[in-house]
């Protein structure tokens, strides 16, 4: 059997056993989304458990004063933050802030994986919240998180080659791995986060293209457009993709007989998404 077909088995098996090994949703977007749920819960009890640390309390700040959230005033409590953006939207942003604290590793091979494979989330995330934004019933927020999230079992897989580096050193097969394995593992971390289905589907399904549905657009339409664009111009195999065969494109209402979206009025609000994460 060939290597890449041995550990393709082995991360299946593993996968439908329970003994992959899955990574853990940081404890503070655990408890904002258990306060959050509660519906007696207030902007103050948010803001305690945000509170408790101090880099993601800076950082939801000053997201709340950035040129896509900010009001009239300046804010500068987190209580305010709350206030102005609401309990499911900062629960949606802190969860997409504390992602990029996983995506960290202790082989310098890996990191570079990583690095890379975050860069790419941020800019489908940018992506997919601006086209969200044109479609109604989408929110922006969550499509954002979808984008953000959508390669996320990318994640136990670079996990597994910092143990084994025989994943490193054969030439293309992590690679292999990630494209083999990478939704369907990615499925299942954010079951086992209980995320809502969704967003689960938009990391299953997002690589998808054969994919039909009926009714209005919705995540993972949003999703596969942002993650096709986002390869344009790039070496990776999807950049070669038929967009005239991809539905996502009509879902959306976007003329899919063109090379790329046309988004040039909305490149600074993508900026302005992409700095929230760097």
């Amino acid at each position: 059997m060939q290597p890449e077909n041995v550990f393709v088995n082995e991360l299946i098996d593993d996968l439908e056993s329970g003994q992959l090994q899955l990574p853990t949703l940081p404890e503070v977007a655990l408890r904002v989304r258990d306060v959050v749920d509660d519906e007696k819960a207030n902007a103050h009890q948010i803001a305690n458990i945000i509170a408790q640390d101090a880099a993601l309390s800076a950082r939801l700040i000053q997201v709340a004063n950035s040129p896509l959230y900010r009001g009239r005033n300046e804010i500068d409590r987190l209580d305010m933050v709350v206030s102005r953006l609401g309990n499911k939207l900062v629960r949606n942003l802190v969860t997409s802030q504390v992602m990029k604290q996983m995506f960290q590793a202790t082989h310098d091979a890996v990191d570079t994986h990583l690095r890379a494979v975050w860069e790419h989330s941020v800019q489908v995330a940018a992506i997919s919240r601006v086209l969200a934004g044109q479609c109604a019933g989408i929110s922006a927020d969550q499509a954002m998180l979808a984008g953000l999230l959508h390669d996320i079992g990318t994640l136990p897989i670079l996990y597994r080659a910092e143990e084994r580096s025989e994943l490193l050193e054969t030439p293309g097969l992590l690679d292999h791995l990630i494209s083999t394995l990478h939704t369907r593992v990615g499925g299942a971390i954010l079951r086992h986060w209980a995320f809502p289905e969704a967003l689960v589907q938009a990391a299953e399904q997002h690589e998808d293209l054969t994919r039909r549905h009926e009714g209005g657009p919705d995540l993972v339409d949003v999703v596969q457009v942002a993650n096709l664009q986002s390869y344009m111009g790039s070496d990776h195999p999807l950049a070669t993709v038929d967009w005239t065969q991809v539905a996502a494109f009509q879902q959306l209402g976007l003329d899919n007989d063109v090379d790329e979206i046309e988004l040039t009025d909305r490149v600074e609000e993508i900026e302005e998404v992409q700095e929230l994460f760097h």
